[in-house]
This record gives C-alpha cells, structure tokens and sequence, in this order.
C-alpha cells in the first residue's frame, strides 16, 4: 500500500508538516502473545485508535506485518521481524521524508490529535532533538514522542557503525561506506537488532511533556480492563462511541455534537420520544444529499430544531389558539 496523505494536509513545505511511525510489532507477552494492535478499546482497535491520532501526518507508516486499518498507510518491517523497537524505528523512518517525525507504539488507548500536537510544539518550541511524554510516575514514554529526524537518523548510524561484530570487513568485502544499499540495510539490521530503546534515546537531547493519561499504554490484560472502564465513563462514553461509529462507517466528518443532541431534545420533548433518533437521521440524510460538509450538518439541524419549536408551540397553546376572537363557529353538518 502507499503512504496515506490526508485531505488538506500541510505541504511538503509547510513548517507544520510531519510524518508518523507507529510501531505495532512485538511479542506481546505479556498478553499471552494476543495480537495487541488488534484489540479494541471502546469498539476500536488499539491501532486504528493511535492512527486517528496521527491522523493529520503526511505520510503514516506502520512498522508491523500489513493488515486492515480505519485508513490507508505505508507499512515497513523490521529486519529480522521482531528484532525490537530500535531496529523497527529505523526501518519506518527510511520511509519518511519530514524534518519532524512523531513516533508511537500502536498500544495508546488515550492518545488524541491535540496530544500529538503538543508535543510537536513542545519540539519547535527550542532546539532540542525530541519532546516525549512521560508517565503518572515521571518516567520516560520515548514512543509518545515527536523527533528531529536528523537526530534520531544520527545516532541510528552511530549505534550501527559501533556493532562489533561488523567494525572491520570480511575479506575480499568493501568497507562501509563503499557497500551497496542494500548491504548497508542488512548491516544495519544486523547491529539494531534486539537493542534496547534507551541506548538510541539515552544520546539525545529531550524536552519532557507530563501527561499520565495519553502516556498510559496497555501491557497486560489489567490494563486493557482499566482502559475499556475509562471508555464507559460518563465524561467520555458519548466522544468514544461518536468516535467508534465514524470509523464503522468510514466518515471523516467532525460536527458539533451539541447542536445535534439539542435537537434531539428538543424533538423528544416537543414531539414524541421516537423523532429524536428519527430527526437527527433525517438531517444527517439532508446533509449528505447536499453533498455538504460540518456546515450542511448545522443548517439543517438548525431548520429541524425550529420546526420542533413550532410543533411543541402549538401543542403548548391549544388547538384554538389561532382562531380569532370574534370568528363565527362553522355550524355546516360536516364541521369538525
């Protein structure tokens, strides 16, 4: 598949343009082997959820073996799969071109646009070479993070020229640096594979965001309960399942909510319990008819939330409240 560039996303130019690896591979464990990018967390799986996330990246690429997602990405795998998170975060950032890239493991349930934006500020907001959250307990989450892809680039050739087992060619071998592409690309496999993610972040210079709710990830099946629970609180049920039911159907349309479920009251209390779902579908209808976007939603909620006004008005006043005072009784034998 190829990259996924979102509909009025910022240009290759735009000072606010950035690129996204989600890394979605691992053993998961601790899960019992579970597929976790699969699992879902209010309706949604754990993946799609950090995609919407990112969703307004250039180019999205998801380090991990393909499979169906809420919308189109480039998709990378580490060399030799399952060779760890360094080795998958370099082979997902020789498909990004941006000088910013923001970085995620495909395991954030609570993670939002708004989240990946502070971080992206929190980096151009000085000169250090990343912003990463960190946790209710202070540490360090680098895969809830947004980098300078120079500098994750440097020290991913430092770690690599320092393996080892590959400081001097074998004989008859060209050095390093005179070996081809995909020489070096094996190279760098070989010496990336299985280190941990502090030897990569460890020799940058990191700016740190406290954020205890975006930063939760889910390890264990303890943590996916605590995660489905949050979902169904009160403050939060109604965004999640709004959420839920745009990626179902394949809608990309953000509304204002208030004004829909305004409507709905007012056509539950002024006309019949049943015209609330029954509007609000019909105005949804008129919209797409329109070929309209959030704007042909709030019109024609506004036009269906007058007439419920008008109905419950009349209701309210009784049946003869328009006749004239002085109007003469129709007394023909057929008169109501």
């Amino acid at each position: 598949m190829t990259s996924y560039e979102r509909p009025g996303a910022p240009d290759a130019d735009d000072s606010r343009a950035y690129d996204a690896v989600v890394l979605a591979g691992g053993a998961a464990r601790r899960l019992g082997g579970a597929d976790k990018p699969g699992l879902r967390v209010g309706g949604r799986a754990l993946l799609d959820r950090v995609l919407d996330a990112c969703a307004d990246a250039r180019t999205t690429v998801v380090v991990a073996g393909p499979r169906p997602t809420a919308r189109p990405v480039r998709w990378a795998r580490e060399e030799p799969p399952g060779g760890g998170p360094v080795a998958a975060l370099d082979a997902g950032l020789r498909r990004t071109t941006a000088e910013d890239v923001v970085v995620l493991s495909a395991d954030l349930p609570f993670l939002e646009p708004a989240t990946v934006r502070r971080l992206l500020d929190a980096l151009r907001a000085g000169r250090a070479d990343g912003a990463l959250l960190t946790d209710a307990e202070g540490r360090d989450q680098p895969l809830v993070a947004a980098y300078r892809a120079q500098a994750l680039r440097r020290e991913l050739a430092a770690l690599t020229e320092a393996a080892p087992a590959d400081r001097a060619p074998a004989d008859g071998q060209a050095p390093a640096d005179r070996r081809a592409p995909a020489d070096r690309r094996a190279r760098a496999a070989g010496a990336l594979a299985g280190l941990p993610l502090r030897r990569l972040t460890g020799a940058l210079d990191l700016t740190r965001v406290p954020d205890h709710v975006a930063s939760f990830d889910c390890d264990t099946w303890d943590d996916i309960a605590t995660a489905r629970a949050r979902i169904r609180e009160h403050g939060h049920v109604l965004d999640e399942w709004i959420s839920a039911v745009k990626d179902e159907l394949g809608i990309d349309l953000d509304v204002d909510t208030g004004v829909l479920l305004d409507l709905a009251r007012d056509a539950a209390h002024g006309v019949a319990r049943p015209a609330a779902p029954l509007t609000t579908f019909l105005v949804g209808y008129a919209a797409a008819r329109a070929e309209g976007g959030p704007e042909a939603v709030a019109e024609a909620a506004r036009k269906a939330a007058a007439l419920a006004l008008r109905w419950a008005d009349e209701d309210t006043a009784g049946a003869g409240a328009d006749v004239a005072p002085d109007a003469t009784p129709d007394t023909r034998p057929d008169a109501g």
